[in-house]
């Protein structure tokens, strides 16, 4: 359970996967190699959340590989999840924290320098940063401009925590995310909305693993 060790990040969004369900998406993404699922579904009901949350858990568990909710405090704790993961404008970290332990992972969304050595110091355990491309989706970030891969380099130097890029990250250009100094990236309809969301997982672990050594990505502090 070390968010270093994320190289590809999911993140569910139910109104992007067609006809499938969101534990259909988990289950092909950890076929295909994912290290951490983030179950998000702001679009959906508390109680739909924690019923895809409960399949998320049954299924992330057995594969070894970390699930993070978002936001919801209350769900993580109901379905056990690993964290949480929060947002400027959520819970803060030190509450999180409070709320669901020492052991648990809990990540902050930030996006200048600031925020996220403000994050750091509150105890949180990865940044999510971005939108690094610019995304027309509310459920990531407001921002449609992106601020880029620069800006993941300025905040991987400035905090000794592990960074994962979000945002309009695809397979054609996570490499300079990873480049920059992110640990990883997390995508949502890169995945989710994908005809084979297997082979889009196992496409986006290579573009990120050929990316690695290449810059600062992963880097050990």
């Amino acid at each position: 359970m070390n968010p270093s060790n994320w190289q590809t990040y999911l993140v569910t969004q139910a109104s992007l996967s067609g006809d499938r369900s969101t534990p259909d998406i988990v289950r092909a993404a950890i076929d295909g190699g994912i290290d951490a699922v983030q179950l998000r579904e702001k679009d959906v009901s508390a109680r739909s959340r924690y019923e895809f949350g409960l399949e998320a858990r049954e299924l992330t568990a057995a594969a070894g590989v970390d699930l993070i909710v978002n936001d919801r405090v209350d769900i993580a704790r109901a379905i056990d999840a690993d964290g949480v993961h929060v947002g400027q404008s959520d819970l803060s970290v030190a509450v999180a924290r409070d709320l669901l332990g020492p052991d648990a992972i809990v990540g902050c969304s930030t996006s200048t320098v600031a925020e996220a050595r403000e994050a750091e110091a509150a105890g949180a355990d990865y940044l999510g940063v971005g939108a690094v491309y610019g995304t027309s989706s509310k459920d990531v970030d407001e921002r449609k401009d992106g601020i880029g891969p620069e800006r993941i380099a300025a905040i991987a130097d400035a905090v000794s925590i592990p960074v994962v890029g979000i945002g309009g990250i695809t397979t054609d250009n996570a490499g300079p995310v990873v480049e920059a100094g992110a640990a990883g990236v997390a995508v949502i309809s890169e995945i989710t909305a994908a005809p084979d969301p297997q082979a889009a997982t196992e496409t986006l672990a290579a573009a990120v693993e050929r990316s690695k050594g290449t810059g600062d990505g992963g880097r050990e502090e």
